[in-house]
């Protein structure tokens, strides 16, 4: 994305988050807004995600949207198109992290994780690359997980959905190669946001204590990195670990 001299990185972009509401998703989405572009935050969450857009102020807009139901999401695109335009941005952070044994998971629980790490990013990126390919311009991000090549137990759900992701995004990456559009994976460790609040792992399960692990403005940096490089630069992926 370039933008005019002396102005913020971003200033010309317009930009779509999805699980803005909290965690890494809103990160994003402040440090997107920072930079000048506007951000069309998308969560479940109504109160919680209007809250975080007023506080961004004039760059922020929510958009609430429950990103595994797909009648949600083409109203959510269509709110996006009219308040937009065309995204130049897409951040795929939106997800959820189910944590049991695989003869414990339900067949539920299991495709819900597929719903909400796989399923739900197609869709975007299915509302929005055909209009970033017809500009010859745009910048697709997934906010991937050192559990999409690293295997845990009690990941059967999470590292399913999150290969799948991986898998997605260099299917997107080979598939834009010359065309103007860019695709950047970004998978951090262990970050802490608000689903430790509710996710209880074993002791001794080889999981690092809150205060050890990456924050999600770590995680924002790494977008803001990729986003902001030269339109002739693609940032395949980046991984994150705590130093």
């Amino acid at each position: 994305m370039s933008a005019a001299p002396g102005s913020r990185p971003l200033a010309l972009a317009r930009a779509v988050v999805t699980g803005a509401s909290r965690g890494i998703g809103e990160a994003v989405a402040r440090a997107l807004a920072a930079e000048g572009a506007r951000v069309a935050l998308v969560a479940r969450g109504r109160d919680a995600l209007e809250r975080v857009a007023a506080s961004i102020g004039e760059n922020g807009i929510a958009v609430p949207c429950d990103v595994t139901r797909a009648a949600d999401v083409g109203a959510a695109v269509a709110t996006i198109g009219r308040a937009l335009g065309t995204p130049s941005i897409l951040v795929n952070a939106a997800g959820v992290f189910v944590l049991a044994p695989a003869d414990e998971l339900s067949t539920d629980e299991f495709a819900s994780a597929i719903d909400a790490n796989l399923v739900a990013p197609f869709r975007f990126v299915r509302a929005f690359l055909p209009a970033m390919r017809a500009a010859g311009a745009g910048h697709i991000v997934t906010i991937g997980s050192v559990a999409d090549r690293v295997v845990y137990p009690g990941n059967a759900a999470y590292a399913a959905s999150k290969f799948g992701a991986r898998a997605l995004h260099e299917v997107v990456r080979a598939e834009t190669r010359g065309s103007g559009v860019r695709a950047t994976l970004v998978s951090p460790g262990p970050t802490d946001t608000a689903l430790w609040d509710t996710v209880r792992p074993e002791p001794g399960g080889g999981l690092p204590s809150r205060e050890q692990m990456l924050s999600a403005g770590d995680v924002a940096g790494a977008v803001l990195f990729a986003l902001t490089r030269p339109a002739t630069v693609n940032v395949d992926e980046i991984r994150l670990g705590r130093a």
